[in-house]
């Protein structure tokens, strides 16, 4: 494959305003790409915007929006053409979960967590697959996460939407061969960003070493540099290894193990409070 001048790209990146997203923003700017980033933090967006167009001389757009509305590509779809933009990449980013048990859980806040990240996922990569495809010469990354590989006790929503963005984004690789365009999905497992500042105390990570963004937004570029980028890659060597776990552990293990790792400690409940919400967009959560 021909190789991403990013200086003729612009990219859109979803949950840009703080983690991952964030980095992303930062690294495809420093190769000379345009941005037109997204999220629902207004200030924290047009401020970074700022930043970078002044830093790396290319021209940045934010939309503030809320992706857990219905119809989230095609709005944002609108709202780029207002400003007379042509995205050729793509970065969906945007993503929260809950923790806690799935009984406990709000069911409305259920109902937010798979529209972002499922169902604006699927929309926007659908209202502007075709300027992708038209393009040739760009990238479609969507970030999935090392969650899911297996099934993430106290995390079970959380775990099957990114399962699906996993499979959802290797089938669109196969899909595009031949185009030009890029199709990555990245997995990260733990990561340092703000998720981990609000999490609360009744959540654990099973002592998992956490990456820091640099090096999971580098993982993804190195992929997407290369002559032929596979389907899909997981950052950080451990992570890579835990991946395939099930392979070696048989699901009852594999589910055991995964419920150790993301416990819910019972004194939430026993002190009268109930499990942790915590909302991640722009981050990760632990596998």
């Amino acid at each position: 494959m021909t190789p991403v001048d990013y200086r003729d790209q612009t990219t859109l990146i979803t949950g840009a305003s703080s983690g991952i997203g964030a980095e992303f923003a930062r690294r495809l700017a420093g190769r000379g790409s345009h941005l037109v980033l997204v999220a629902r933090r207004e200030q924290r967006l047009r401020q970074l915007s700022g930043e970078l167009a002044a830093t790396y001389g290319v021209r940045v757009t934010p939309i503030p929006l809320d992706l857990s509305q219905p119809a989230a590509g095609e709005r944002l779809a609108d709202e780029v053409a207002s400003r007379e933009l042509t995205v050729t990449s793509l970065v969906n980013n945007a993503a929260f979960g809950t923790f806690g048990p799935f009984h406990q859980e709000d069911p409305g806040r259920l109902r937010d967590e798979i529209a972002v990240d499922v169902a604006a996922v699927v929309d926007i990569s659908r209202a502007f697959i075709d300027r992708l495809r038209a393009g040739g010469t760009g990238v479609l990354v969507n970030v999935a996460s090392l969650a899911g590989f297996q099934p993430s006790p106290n995390m079970a929503v959380y775990a099957a939407t990114k399962a699906f963005v996993l499979h959802f984004t290797e089938a669109l690789w196969h899909e595009n061969r031949g185009t030009g365009l890029r199709v990555l999905a990245l997995s990260p497992g733990a990561t340092e960003t703000e998720f981990f500042e609000v999490l609360g105390t009744h959540a654990a990570d099973g002592g998992m070493r956490r990456q820091s963004v640099t090096a999971v937004v580098t993982t993804a570029l190195r992929a997407l540099d290369r002559r032929n980028p596979p389907p899909s890659v997981v950052s950080g060597t451990v992570n890579r290894i835990a991946a395939n776990g099930h392979r070696l552990l048989g699901r009852r293990q594999t589910v055991n193990l995964s419920g150790r790792i993301t416990r819910y400690e019972a004194t939430a409940e026993a002190g009268g409070g109930g499990p942790d919400r915590v909302a991640a967009r722009g981050g990760q959560l632990p596998a």
